[in-house]
């Protein structure tokens, strides 16, 4: 029976649109794996929290988590950001970061690209908290 409806579904959508989905989830799934492996090696502290980058389609957001207690010490994302746009957006949104963790003291952090190449949009969010004063 599961069968059957897994048969139905498929027939209802074109094969062009399958593939795309499937190449979708295929992305997602190697970027999880690519995470899992980093997580495994980089560990946050209150001293040293772990700085991590997360990209939506539309949004990008930044956390500073302390993994011995579980709880994020700062949080910023771009719609807290008055700039417009990309590569500048980026930059900004490192900088904020740098701004609150060191008004909560923090002067360093391990940086945690989350499985996304440390290229464009998440080596600029690095640079800007570099920029910022934050070591990382």
């Amino acid at each position: 029976m599961l069968e059957n409806l897994l048969e139905r579904k498929k027939a209802r959508k074109p094969p062009e649109l399958l593939n795309k989905h499937k190449i979708m989830l295929e992305k997602q799934r190697r970027r999880y794996r690519r995470h899992k492996k980093i997580r495994a090696k980089v560990f946050g502290t209150k001293e040293k929290p772990r700085f991590f980058v997360f990209r939506s389609n539309k949004h990008i957001y930044t956390q500073l988590i302390d993994d011995q207690k579980g709880e994020t010490i700062v949080s910023v994302s771009d719609k807290e950001v008055k700039e417009q746009g990309g590569r500048e957006l980026a930059l900004e949104v490192g900088k904020l970061t740098a701004k609150k963790a060191l008004e909560k003291d923090i002067k360093s952090a391990v940086f945690d690209r989350a499985g996304y190449r440390y290229h464009g949009k998440v080596k600029l969010i690095a640079e800007g908290a570099k920029e910022g004063g934050l070591k990382i």
